[in-house]
């Protein structure tokens, strides 16, 4: 079994910062990905930020500049500083890992709520 522990969400203003974490525990062998996806309300879930093992990092264009992933390969932790947080950043926050256990499988971590709001 895998679990996902978020944490560092909440309520903050305009133009504020958040550090969201994501701690992985477990029968886990290696982790290939870590991630972070969004999800508003009545909206689809859509990518944030991913990093490789290797540290490769990806970003969506709407937080490129603003958001930073990363991550501590052997805590099997994943980070998202947000920086510049703007109303439309509102929304919940999940992490997602692509973890070598028995099989290759991805685990979802349970959302942490971001409000961005004055």
């Amino acid at each position: 079994q895998v679990q996902l522990v978020e944490s560092g969400g909440g309520l903050v203003q305009p133009g504020g910062s958040l550090k969201l974490s994501c701690a992985a525990s477990g029968s886990i062998f290696s982790i290939n990905v870590m991630g972070w996806y969004r999800q508003a309300p009545g909206k689809q879930r859509d990518l944030v930020a991913t990093i490789t093992r290797a540290g490769v990092t990806r970003y969506a264009d709407s937080v490129k500049g603003r958001f930073t992933i990363s991550s501590d390969n052997a805590k099997n932790t994943v980070y998202l500083q947000m920086n510049s947080l703007k109303p439309e950043d509102t929304a919940v926050y999940y992490c997602k890992i692509l973890a070598v256990t028995t099989s290759i499988m991805n685990y979802w971590g349970q959302g942490t709520q971001v409000t961005v709001s004055s």
